[in-house]
């Protein structure tokens, strides 16, 4: 089946740092590159964590700390500093001198041949923007962000089409689609037709929208036998 994986998207001209990179050369970078965060690597190349823009500004946060007692945060900064339980470790931060100190460890990553859609859910499910992207011994090679993921959405309805049409006999095991007709518009696939079984409907159906790049499916599909009635009833 045609999958989307994090190697189709990716980016892997990443900017990076080392642990004893200044706080203030890694603001720079980031600026420079236009990048809101960078990996921070151990000299082979393992990826020890990440430093984002928030990191840095744990030191605008807490800037009380520096500029006296009367100096308040805005107010969306100390709820979300207590919010997310983190007032020690934003203070820690706020006195870092170098990535090592800013970063946070361990980084989120994926292997390449995740797909878009696990990236996608660990974004989601760790609060990240981005993930790191790295090789079986856990070396960096690339990043993945949200932006990227939307790529798997830019693709023609034509290419489109096509990945359905060659997916849909490979995950059922059919050996004929010529009753089911593919079309494509604005990424939405429609599927019409008839299939011998429902099964092989509702299976279509389901490969259709396991692909990376297809925004819905609409089902139009009919069936010539309902083998869900032929089913045994199980009685307890």
């Amino acid at each position: 089946m045609v999958r989307i994986s994090v190697r189709d998207v990716m980016t892997t001209h990443v900017a990076s740092v080392r642990p004893d990179t200044p706080f203030k050369d890694v603001a720079e970078l980031l600026v420079r590159r236009g990048v809101s965060a960078v990996p921070v690597l151990e000299e082979d190349g393992r990826v020890a964590g990440v430093v984002s823009e928030a990191d840095l500004l744990r030191k605008e946060e807490f800037r009380e700390q520096y500029y006296g007692e009367d100096y308040r945060p805005r107010l969306r900064a100390r709820l979300r500093r207590r919010l997310a339980g983190r007032g020690e470790d934003g203070q820690e931060k706020a006195g870092a001198a170098t990535a090592a100190e800013l970063m946070s460890a361990p980084a989120v990553t994926v292997g390449p041949d995740t797909s878009t859609v696990t990236a996608a859910q660990l974004m989601d499910e760790h609060g990240v923007k981005r993930l790191v992207v790295v090789d079986g011994e856990g070396r960096l090679i690339g990043v993945v962000s949200r932006r990227d993921l939307l790529k798997a959405y830019v693709r023609d309805d034509a290419e489109l089409r096509r990945w359905v049409e060659e997916a849909i006999p490979e995950q059922a095991r059919w050996n004929d689609r010529t009753g089911i007709v593919v079309q494509v518009q604005d990424g939405i696939v429609t599927l019409s037709g008839y299939t011998s079984t429902r099964t092989e409907a509702t299976a279509a159906v389901h490969v259709a929208k396991g692909l990376g790049g297809v925004v819905g499916v609409r089902e139009g599909l009919v069936w010539e036998r309902d083998d869900r009635l032929e089913l045994p009833l199980i009685w307890d």
